[in-house]
This record gives structure tokens, sequence and C-alpha cells, in this order.
């Protein structure tokens, strides 16, 4: 795989802590994580690596490392990946540890914009992380958004509309819930989260 990033430079930050975000399929995490992106440029974010070819305006290293399956296979047993996970039955998504690692050692706010298999993970190998989970305003808005999407065939949005039956059931596993009623409102909640207080660092 391609170096998965740029050495993270040194940060001038207030202390800071990893956040793990996550949610049902279509929930929106995407385009939350997106618009961090765009307005705080003092958090780092993590790019994923996956299996699955790029979608329609999708960048190599901007929104996915997009790896073939031997290059994926390596990184697994390289112990490359802080977790990884087959979504939807079909194509595998992880995230490159170093980066991370690097990230955190400098003190940046870190997000992990990541699926609920990939959440459990990290909690096991990260516990000292902020679990936040992505919830839509309604199922017939979850609905509406994976339809809208367009990039699905039926069959491949039925069984994402399943998968996010299951993965609303999973809300209660997670630190914090933010409502996805509005993307910029949504973001900077989340990164109200990601600064510690020196009165109650870690505080959940």
């Amino acid at each position: 795989m391609t170096d998965p990033g740029p050495t993270v430079p040194e940060a001038s930050v207030k202390p800071s802590r990893l956040v793990v975000l996550a949610g049902p399929t279509a929930v929106g995490k995407g385009t939350v994580a997106a618009d961090v992106r765009k307005r705080h440029p003092e958090v780092w974010i993590s790019v994923s690596a996956t299996t699955r070819p790029p979608r329609p305006g999708e960048r190599h290293g901007v929104h996915y490392w997009f790896v073939s399956d031997a290059e994926f296979d390596t990184m697994i047993e390289r112990g490359e990946l802080l977790e990884w996970a087959v979504v939807h039955k079909s194509a595998r998504y992880g995230t490159p540890r170093r980066p991370v690692e690097e990230a955190l050692a400098q003190g940046w706010p870190a997000l992990l914009e990541i699926d609920l298999q990939g959440a459990r993970q990290v909690r096991d190998t990260m516990p000292g992380a902020l679990f936040v989970f992505l919830m839509p305003p309604s199922w017939d808005e979850l609905i509406r958004r994976l339809v809208g999407r367009g990039t699905e065939t039926d069959e491949e949005r039925e069984q994402r509309l399943d998968t996010a039956r299951q993965e609303l059931a999973a809300r209660d596993e997670f630190d914090v819930t933010i409502v996805n009623h509005e993307v910029h409102a949504a973001a900077e909640e989340l990164v109200a989260l990601m600064v510690l207080d020196d009165e109650h660092p870690f505080d959940h």
C-alpha cells in the first residue's frame, strides 16, 4: 500500500483525546467527518484503507486508501491495522495503525470515522477513547438518505438497510450519541468532545 499519510506535524493544541465515530450505514458519518476536516484543520482524521473500488469523486489517500485484497492481507499479516472488518458482506475496511499512534503521541485531537465492527475492536485496543454514536433523526430519514445517495443497487440497498437495523441496536454500547439533524451542527458537537477540559480529563 502507498504510505498511509505524511508524518503528523507537531501539534500546538490543548490536551486531546481519540474520538471514535460510528453509526448505521448512510447516517452521514463521512459527511460529518468531511465537515470537520474542512472547518477544523486542527483535528487529525484517520483515512481508512478499503478493498472496495472508489465511488465517483473519491480520491485515493483523501477519502480512502484503495488497496487490493492482496495488499490488505499483507497489512493484516504485518499488524499494520488498528482494526479491520468485512462490511456489508463484501469489501474490507481497516484503520492504518501508525498514523493514529503518531497523531496521539503528538497531542492532536484525533478522529476515527469507522463502522460498528471496527469501533468494537478499537474499544478492546484503546479503551481510553471516547466512542460516539451518530444517529439519524428517524428511520424514514435514514432510508431517504440511503436511496438518495444512488450509489447502490436495489440488492445492495436492502442489504445495507438490514445492516442498519442491527447497527442501530448497538447505540447503548457507546459513550455519547449525536443525532445528525444537520451536518454542521453535528460536526461542531463532535469537535467539542475532542478537546479535554483540564478539570475533567476523559470525563464521559
